[in-house]
C-alpha cells in the first residue's frame, strides 16, 4: 500500500454503546458510524470527521482517533447535553440484535457544519444520518468531490423517503443492507432491487449481507465479496461502518473507481470489518499493521481463488 494518503471526509454519529452479547457485555463501548469508519479508513487515507458529542464522551475515544491521525476539527463538543447512547443485545447467532435503549442526546439537534478546510475534500462519505442533513453537507462542499459514498437505514426509508431518494441521486456509491434494498424498492429479488436503486442515480451499489459478505453492482458487473469464516465473533457492532471505511479509504488513495478497483476496495472493506468483529468496539482494529492487513487480504483472496477449467 502506498504512503500517499489523500483525505476522505466522513459525516456521521459518534456514540457510546452498551453492548450485550451471548458471551460478554460492555457498558461503556465507544461507537458511532463515523468512529468505526474513521478508524478503518485511516489505514489508507487521511480522515476528516464531522460529528457531535457531549462532554461525557470518553477521552480515550478522542485519543484513539487522534492516534490514528484523524482530523477532529469538525467534531463539536456540545456542553449542553450528553453523547448519543445506544444499548443493544445480540441474539445467540450474533446475526440479529434488539435495541433496548436509545438516547440521542446532543445528536438529536446535530447540524453539521464543515470547517473551511474540509469543504474541498476530494472524497466524502455520508454516514447514516437524516437524509436532509446529508443533502445539507453536499451543499456545503465548494466543489463536487471526486467520489461520494452514502449509507442509510430502514428508518429513513419509512419516514424520509423523498429526501433519501433525492440524496441517493447525488452520490456515486450507495452502501445498504439487503433488507433495506428490498424495502426501498419493494422488490424481493436483490438483482431487481439493485437495478431499481441504480436507476435512482448511483453508478455503484454495495449490498451488505452480514455473515454472507457483500455484493457489488457496477456497470453491468456483479461481484460477490465473501465474509471470512471466523471462529469467534465478539461484537458485530460497527462492522458495516468498518467495511465502508476500508472500502472508501482504499478508493480515497486516488485510484480510479473502475470495476476492478471497486472489487479490491470491497475486499479491503471486508478485511477491516473482519478485524472489527473480533473484539468490542474497535479494540482489535485500532493497532493493525500494513502487513497484518495485507495478510488477511491475501487470506480473503484465497477464499475464492480457483482455476478456469473446461469440461
Amino acid at each position: 500500500m502506498s504512503d500517499t494518503k489523500p483525505s476522505v471526509l466522513v459525516v456521521g454519529s459518534v456514540a457510546v454503546d452498551w453492548v450485550i452479547t451471548p458471551r460478554a457485555e460492555r457498558e461503556e463501548s465507544i461507537g458511532g458510524a463515523a468512529t468505526f469508519f474513521s478508524i478503518a479508513a485511516s489505514y489508507f487515507s487521511n480522515v476528516r470527521l464531522v460529528g457531535v458529542v457531549g462532554e461525557d464522551f470518553p477521552k480515550q475515544g478522542l485519543d484513539d482517533l487522534r492516534a490514528r491521525g484523524v482530523d477532529l476539527d469538525g467534531l463539536e463538543v456540545n456542553p449542553e447535553g450528553k453523547t448519543f447512547r445506544w444499548k443493544g443485545k445480540y441474539h445467540e447467532n450474533m446475526n440479529g440484535r434488539d435495541t433496548l435503549d436509545t438516547q440521542l442526546g446532543v445528536f438529536e439537534a446535530f447540524d453539521p457544519k464543515l470547517p473551511a478546510h474540509y469543504q474541498d475534500s476530494d472524497y466524502l462519505f455520508l454516514a447514516n444520518i437524516v437524509p436532509a442533513l446529508q443533502l445539507k453537507v453536499l451543499e456545503q462542499m465548494k466543489t463536487r468531490p471526486k467520489l461520494v459514498g452514502l449509507d442509510s437505514m430502514n428508518l429513513w426509508i419509512d419516514i424520509a423517503r423523498d429526501d433519501l431518494v433525492k440524496v441517493i441521486g447525488k452520490v456515486d456509491v450507495l452502501t445498504i443492507n439487503e433488507e433495506e434494498a428490498m424495502q426501498l424498492t419493494s422488490e424481493h429479488n436483490l438483482v431487481k432491487a439493485a437495478k431499481a436503486i441504480r436507476g435512482m442515480g448511483p453508478r455503484s451499489l454495495v449490498i451488505k449481507r452480514g455473515e454472507y459478505g457483500a455484493l457489488l453492482f457496477h456497470d453491468d458487473e456483479i461481484f460477490s465479496a465473501p465474509a471470512l469464516p471466523l471462529e469467534d465473533v465478539v461484537d458485530p457492532t460497527g462492522a458495516g461502518d468498518s467495511f465502508a471505511g476500508g472500502f472508501m479509504g482504499y478508493l480515497a488513495r486516488g485510484v480510479e473507481p473502475t470495476g476492478q478497483n471497486l472489487r479490491t476496495a470491497m475486499i479491503y472493506g471486508s478485511v477491516l470489518a473482519s478485524y472489527n468483529v473480533e473484539g468490542f468496539s474497535y479494540d482489535t482494529m485500532k493497532n493493525l499493521s500494513v502487513g497484518t492487513i495485507q495478510s488477511r487480504f491475501d487470506q480473503f483472496s484465497r477464499l475464492t481463488d480457483f482455476s478456469k477449467a473446461a469440461l
